[in-house]
């Protein structure tokens, strides 16, 4: 297991938190932390690659406060929800700070590219798949990719109308119910949701800025940096 100090914020992520878990689903956590400062001065600072911890033993990935800061500006979909879950494991009061400042990261074309961008793209891979005469196995992952591509188009359309994101379902069987179909070679029906969330995007009025709140976000990491000097 990997050994993480200054945990500022973690819960349970993915599957679990969306109401999609099986008997058969990991539990899967994201946790942010603070390296101390001192580091940040040194030859080899804890920035890229080196500012992200994955431990499979549990499930944990762990992203350091500047790297998670620059995900959550690109609308980084796995890594917001962080921010909008319902209960956490770890909260502190930085992390309390980070929750209340987490609509100053989003903005109108990164939250529609990063949900609605992503999942088009997505969809186009499983439609050249195949007819879904394809292994049990490949069925499975593909009807999971399904569901959770359509999670992400209508978690992402709910966002970019309300400024608001419900990490938790409101109906997991309709979710299930879509990723089983298109396993099976319904591609018609996968069309029919790209088609709607467009329309839907391209109607819909956005609370959302042209541009993330910087400013917000730098004064809540200098925060962060100051803490751990």
């Amino acid at each position: 297991m990997v050994e993480v100090t200054n945990v500022l914020l973690s819960g349970v992520v993915g599957s679990n938190a969306y109401g999609l878990a099986t008997a058969e689903s990991d539990v899967d956590r994201l946790g942010m932390f603070a390296a101390p400062t001192v580091l940040f001065h040194g030859l080899r600072p804890p920035t890229g690659k080196q500012a992200t911890k994955v431990s499979t033993a549990p499930d944990v990935t762990w992203h350091e406060a500047g790297k998670y800061a620059a995900l959550c500006l690109g609308v980084n979909p796995t890594v917001t929800e962080l921010l909008w879950l319902e209960e956490y494991e770890t909260r502190t009061e930085l992390g309390e700070r980070l929750i209340g400042i987490r609509r100053a990261f989003l903005s109108a074309g990164r939250v529609r590219d990063a949900y609605f961008g992503y999942a088009v793209s997505q969809f186009r891979r499983l439609e050249n798949r195949g007819d879904g005469s394809f292994s049990a196995d490949t069925r499975k992952r593909t009807s999971k990719h399904a569901r959770h591509l359509a999670r992400l188009v209508h978690q992402g359309l709910e966002l970019y109308r309300t400024g608001t994101l419900t990490v938790r379902l409101a109906d997991p069987q309709w979710y299930r119910d879509f990723g089983e179909r298109v396993a099976a070679g319904d591609l018609e029906v996968a069309k029919g949701v790209l088609a709607k969330a467009e329309s839907d995007f391209d109607a819909a009025r956005t609370p959302l800025p042209e541009r993330p709140d910087e400013d917000v976000v730098e004064a809540w990491l200098l925060a962060v940096r100051a803490a751990f000097l």
